[in-house]
């Protein structure tokens, strides 16, 4: 005889947030320091981006020793050392091969864990969360190890007042644990984008394959990161508020539910600018672009960590996740801010 149905569906197994950790450069650069060489000032900077200071990392520092930092911070967090994957979303790793990940795992004294890096830009970390809830509700990981690392000042012209002011350097990581999608601290459901049709709007020319292989030698604009500010203002508003609404739709919020938006940190203004198309207060936005600039795939759990440390993030809070990059890239996730311990 078939035993009749369970009076309820099984809990979804779902990726739940149980630890946070940020690593940033002991060197502060102001906008002072970089005005005169520039032909700016502190005031033209600060309007601009939001920015008064970013961190760049010294020379003998890698994207890997910022990356191990944090990831030490989010396993301490979490209460336990032991994960089964380590993901790395970076733009900047320490060598084209091989991948960042693996050593960042050993160091960490993860050797033989699955590690491998996500490359998706300023959306890297979301991409990369995206993924470690794959792995976990799948069954191919119990715990996962997601780091969002850069040493973006290697990448930009220290002459180009459009892009040397806005990035810096940092690492944020989180722990994920097997957990039920109804508990705390659960992420999902998830919205990704992507629009590469529109790659040449955020880009390094030289380098990569398509350099090599073309029979020209790269100029030296070329080696360095390039934007197109205008363009991608408008890009990053339009698919991250977007991206936003679609996740609070699948999620069944509404914007008024959000207690806190943790965007991408790209530029005050594009964090306010979402967070009104959206439907959010500006008020119930995180921001510390001030303080740090633009870390790129770092940018989110940076902010996460800081939120946290300094009780901006309580339990029970709902927290919007949404970022746009390089690619086009673009993605959201929602998750209710479980109990953890403050440093």
């Amino acid at each position: 005889m078939t035993a009749p149905p369970p009076s309820r569906p099984a809990p979804h197994r779902a990726a739940v947030l149980t630890g946070v950790g940020g690593c940033l450069p002991p060197t502060a650069v102001s906008n002072d320091e970089l005005a005169a060489r520039l032909d700016s000032s502190d005031a033209w900077i600060r309007s601009r981006t939001g920015i008064r200071q970013r961190y760049f990392a010294s020379p003998g520092t890698a994207t890997s020793d910022l990356a191990v930092g944090a990831g030490a911070r989010a396993l301490k967090s979490s209460g336990t050392p032991d994960v089964d994957a380590v993901l790395l979303a970076t733009t900047t790793p320490d060598r084209p091969c091989p991948a960042t990940a693996p050593a960042v795992a050993a160091r960490l004294g993860l050797t033989g864990t699955a590690a491998f890096d996500v490359s998706a830009v300023c959306t890297g970390f979301v991409y990369a969360l995206a993924t470690a809830a794959g792995l976990i509700a799948t069954c191919a990981a119990d715990r996962v190890l997601v780091i969002g690392a850069e040493t973006f000042s290697t990448l930009l012209d220290p002459d180009d007042r459009s892009t040397s002011v806005i990035f810096g350097d940092g690492a944020g990581a989180v722990v994920l644990r097997a957990g039920d999608a109804e508990e705390p601290g659960a992420l999902g459901p998830f919205d990704l984008g992507s629009d590469g049709g529109r790659e040449d709007l955020i880009t390094v020319a030289a380098g990569g394959s398509r350099q090599r292989l073309s029979g020209v030698a790269p100029k030296s604009a070329d080696r360095y990161f390039a934007m197109a500010g205008k363009d991608v203002f408008r890009h990053a508003v339009q698919r991250m508020s977007a991206s936003a609404r679609a996740v609070l739709a699948r999620a069944g919020w509404e914007p008024g539910d959000v207690d806190h938006l943790v965007g991408h940190q790209a530029n005050l203004r594009i964090t306010n600018h979402v967070a009104d198309e959206v439907g959010i207060p500006r008020a119930r936005c995180f921001s510390n672009i001030a303080d740090v600039g633009n870390t790129a795939a770092a940018s989110i759990p940076l902010a996460l960590d800081q939120a946290h440390a300094d009780g901006v993030l309580r339990a029970g809070g709902r927290v919007l996740l949404t970022a746009f990059g390089g690619g086009l890239t673009w993605g959201s996730t929602v998750l209710t801010w479980p109990e953890l311990d403050r440093p």
